[in-house]
């Protein structure tokens, strides 16, 4: 019996040393395709290598040097700026009203939660070529709908616009994305004591009040982990600025990852798109902390 025992007990203490093993192969693979880049990218961010021919030179901080003087890199941080803090507002306001409203007793609520959530579903290339088209000017849908009610849709041109192209994009995102900042919001007030709802409105609080005193307090984690899903959305702005617009008019929806693609892709200036990424890197590191510690006082507040 004791024999048993210590045998049993020994494969019980083996097992688990062994667990390591099923590690290893996602170990290397996070290594060789995240790590090891990252370090290229902060060594070729200091050379003017060219993505093609490696025999380059090394120029020290000439490429964040240039990057300042140009504009380049304050132009692009503007405009994900922007993007990312319309998305966040837009997106969660959004979201929030409809998961409010499909969270009450509705006929049918099933159904309308779902049609919301479709266009998450899509990918950001058909969504991009379905609202170029909603877009187009004269005989897009929208231009269409103005021509029937007796407005020049011959006028609308939201993307041909240097100060509403990038609004009209952020626009695309938002539609794409509240749905899966409702199902979050949803899951939040689910969560919510119902006997809590009872009590406020025995004690004659209005909808806003519970809303405000009691719905809200309650789901401040849901909150915070919406607003940075949609923050870091907006900071890695890519597709819709390149499907789209391709970045234009001018460089009105040029975005920090729009950008480092076309300075390495079209100029083929790997070295100067390496500093552009370690910039952004940096940019996007820092705003997201900011972001959590402000947040996360605002919960402890509310």
């Amino acid at each position: 019996m004791e024999k048993k025992k210590r045998s049993s007990g020994s494969h019980a203490l083996v097992f688990p040393d062994r667990m390591y093993l099923f590690v290893i192969p996602a170990l290397v693979m996070f290594l060789v395709f995240w790590v090891l880049p990252v370090f290229q990218l902060f060594f070729y961010s200091v050379t003017n290598f060219n993505g093609i021919n490696y025999n380059y030179d090394f120029v020290g901080l000439k490429n964040y040097a240039t990057l300042l003087k140009e504009g380049t890199l304050v132009n692009s941080i503007k405009n994900t700026l922007i993007y990312a803090l319309t998305i966040v507002i837009g997106s969660n306001l959004l979201g929030l009203v409809m998961a409010m409203l499909l969270n009450m007793k509705l006929r049918g609520k099933g159904f309308f939660r779902t049609a919301a959530y479709i266009p998450a579903l899509f990918s950001a290339i058909v969504v991009g070529f379905i609202w170029s088209y909603v877009y187009m000017p004269d005989s897009g849908m929208i231009a269409s709908l103005m021509n029937l009610i007796g407005l020049d849709g011959a006028s609308f041109n939201i993307l041909g616009n240097y100060k509403t192209a990038l609004y009209g994009i952020a626009l695309v995102e938002i539609w794409k994305g509240f749905g899966t900042t409702m199902i979050i919001y949803l899951a939040g007030l689910q969560t919510v004591d119902e006997s809590l709802i009872e009590a406020g409105k025995i004690d004659g609080c209005t909808e806003w009040q519970l809303i405000r005193r009691i719905k809200l307090p309650l789901i401040s984690a849901t909150i915070t982990i919406n607003v940075i899903l949609n923050v870091i959305a907006g900071l890695k702005a890519f597709d819709y600025s390149f499907i789209m617009t391709n970045g234009g008019p001018g460089k009105s929806t040029n975005t920090l990852m729009f950008t480092i693609y076309k300075i390495a892709f079209t100029d083929q200036m790997m070295g100067k798109a390496s500093a552009f990424s370690v910039v952004s890197f940096l940019v996007i590191i820092l705003i997201t902390i900011c972001m959590l510690i402000i947040l996360n006082k605002r919960e402890v507040e509310l």
